[in-house]
C-alpha cells in the first residue's frame, strides 16, 4: 500500500527571475484575497441609520472582534483590529477552500502561515524598537541577566517558528490522515469484497440471510433495536455490493472509503481550522499587546530610565 503525500501542484512557471511557479496554494490565496475585498466592498457599503438583518450581523461580528482585541491588547490596541480580522479570516477562508476538493488549502502550506507569523514578528520588532529605541531593543537580549542573551535570542527566533508550525502542523496533518485512513480502507474494502465475490452465490445467500432476519422480526412482531438494526443494513448492503462486484459493476470502487474524506474534512477543514485560526489570531494578539503596553506605562518606563540616570554637573 503505498501514500503519496505531495505539495501544492505546481500549475506553470513565469520564466523570470530564474522561474516562479504558479502553484494550487497561489491560487487559493487570490482566490480567498478576491473573495475577502468583494466581500469587504458589498458588506460595507450602503450602511443605513435602521439596518437590515446582514447589516446587524456584519456590526455584530466587528464589535465582537473588536471586543476581543481590547481584551487581549487594552483598549489603546482597538486599532490593529482589522489586522488581526484580516489574518482571522484569511485562516477560516483558507482552511475552508480545501473543502471543496478542487483546491488546495492555503494554510497546509508552510510558507503561507510562517509568511503570517514573521510579520507579526515584524510589528513586534518595529514596536519594541521604536519605544525603547535600537540599542534599548539589544539590551533587551541581555535581561534579566547577560548570561541569558543566548536563550532570549533563541526565543525571540523560535517565536514566528512555532506559531507558523503550530498553525500548518494541525491542517497538513489532517490531510495526512485523510489519506492514511482512505488509503487503508480502500485496500480493506478491495480485500473482503473479493472473499464474497468469488462466485455470486455468497453475497446473494449474505442478502437473503439479513433480510430473512428482519422479516422473522417482523413476523414475531419483535423490535429491531437501533444498533442492530445497523448491523443488519451493513450486513445486506455489503452483500448487495458482493453482488455488484461479482457482476463486474463495482470493479476498482473502495465502498467503504466512501464518504470518509468529506467527513475527516468536516473535522479538519472546518473545526480545526477555526481552532487553529483563533490560536493563532490570539497569540497575534498577545504578542503584539506586549510589544504596544498602555501608554501611561510607557512613560513610567522612561520616567524610571531617566532617574536611573547619573545626574549632570
Amino acid at each position: 500500500m503505498d501514500i503519496e503525500i505531495n505539495g501544492a501542484y505546481i500549475y506553470f512557471t513565469i520564466p523570470i527571475f530564474g522561474g516562479i511557479n504558479v502553484t494550487q496554494t497561489m491560487l487559493s490565496l487570490l482566490l480567498v484575497t478576491i473573495f475577502l475585498c468583494v466581500a469587504g466592498v458589498l458588506l460595507g457599503r450602503n450602511l443605513k441609520t435602521h439596518p437590515g438583518k446582514m447589516q446587524v450581523l456584519v456590526e455584530k461580528g466587528v464589535e465582537m472582534l473588536k471586543g476581543l482585541v481590547t481584551s487581549s491588547m487594552g483598549e489603546h490596541n482597538v486599532g490593529w483590529t482589522p489586522y488581526i480580522g484580516t489574518i482571522f479570516l484569511s485562516s477560516i477562508c483558507g482552511s475552508l477552500i480545501g473543502m471543496f476538493g478542487f483546491f488546495r488549502s492555503s494554510t497546509a502550506d508552510l510558507s503561507v502561515v510562517l509568511t503570517w507569523a514573521l510579520m507579526t514578528t515584524a510589528i513586534i520588532w518595529y514596536n519594541n524598537i521604536k519605544r525603547n529605541g535600537f540599542l534599548g531593543w539589544l539590551k533587551g537580549f541581555t535581561e534579566p541577566v547577560f548570561i541569558m542573551t543566548p536563550m532570549n535570542i533563541i526565543s525571540e527566533i523560535a517565536q514566528p517558528i512555532s506559531m507558523a508550525f503550530r498553525h500548518f502542523g494541525n491542517v497538513f496533518g489532517g490531510s495526512i490522515i485523510t489519506a492514511i485512513v482512505y488509503t487503508a480502507l480502500s485496500a480493506l474494502s478491495t480485500l473482503l469484497l473479493n472473499l464474497v465475490s468469488g462466485t455470486v452465490i455468497i453475497p446473494i445467500v449474505i442478502v437473503l440471510l439479513g433480510a430473512g432476519i428482519i422479516v422473522y422480526q417482523k413476523l414475531k412482531k419483535k423490535k429491531i433495536g437501533v444498533f442492530k438494526g445497523i448491523l443488519l443494513g451493513i450486513f445486506i448492503a455489503f452483500g448487495a455490493c458482493g453482488i455488484l462486484e461479482a457482476l463486474g459493476l463495482l470493479s476498482g470502487i473502495p465502498i467503504l472509503s466512501l464518504g470518509i474524506p468529506a467527513l475527516l474534512s468536516v473535522y479538519f477543514d472546518l473545526f480545526s481550522g477555526f481552532v487553529q485560526a483563533f490560536v493563532f489570531s490570539l497569540l497575534s494578539m498577545i504578542y503584539i499587546g506586549q510589544a504596544c503596553p498602555p501608554p501611561a506605562e510607557v512613560e513610567k518606563t522612561k520616567q524610571e530610565t531617566t532617574s536611573d540616570l547619573p545626574a549632570v554637573k
